[in-house]
This record gives C-alpha cells, sequence and structure tokens, in this order.
C-alpha cells in the first residue's frame, strides 16, 4: 500500500505524518480521515484552491490535472510547477511526499 508522507506543517501537522494511502482515495480525503485537518472550502467540488499541496516527491505517478483544476491552480498561493489541489490528486501505487502551503487564499476559515 503506498504511503503520503506529509511534510511538518505549522498549524496542520506540526510533526509530520506517515500515512497509510488506499490507491484511488484523494490526497484531501486520505489527510482527512487521517486527522489532518486540511481546508477544502467548496467540500471538494474542485471549485476553490483551499486544498492546494505541492507534490514534492511522486508527482509523475498521478494522473494530469485537467483544464479546470490548473485554472483553478493559477489563483492558488505559492503555486508551483508540482503543485495540485488534493481534493482531484487521487493516490496512485507510489508513495507521495507532500507539503501544504503555509497560507492559502481563503481568509477566513470555515467554522472558525
Amino acid at each position: 500500500m503506498p504511503q503520503l508522507i506529509v511534510l511538518p506543517h505549522e498549524e496542520l501537522c506540526p510533526e509530520g505524518a506517515v500515512i497509510e494511502a488506499q490507491p484511488g482515495v484523494s490526497i484531501c480525503d486520505t489527510l482527512l480521515a487521517n486527522g489532518v485537518e486540511i481546508e477544502h472550502a467548496c467540500e471538494k467540488s474542485c471549485a476553490c484552491t483551499t486544498c492546494h499541496v505541492i507534490v514534492r516527491e511522486g508527482f509523475d505517478s498521478l494522473a494530469p490535472s485537467d483544464e479546470q483544476e490548473d485554472d483553478l491552480l493559477d489563483k492558488a498561493w505559492g503555486l508551483e510547477p508540482h503543485s495540485r489541489l488534493s481534493c482531484q490528486a487521487r493516490v496512485d501505487k507510489t508513495d507521495l511526499v507532500i507539503e501544504i502551503p503555509k497560507y492559502t487564499i481563503n481568509m477566513v476559515k470555515e467554522g472558525h
């Protein structure tokens, strides 16, 4: 089973995490199911950029992003060549190392 290796994030995952991931499940759903409360203001419908992650290793194992995701990513804070919306990127059979950016364009966190 592939692993999702989350680099430390000051608020969401201070120690980092190594998570057993289920192939075919989105990075976002995998994080949420394992206690990493990544923002997802549009409820994972590919309508915002709050679940933006940077895939540091394993990027090429992901299915390519579609035009809608690419258009949204252009608005993401801290966009990098290996950026993806975690609600759209599904784990395959390869381990992934991801970084959750420090900021999102969502100025007010849901539920706060």
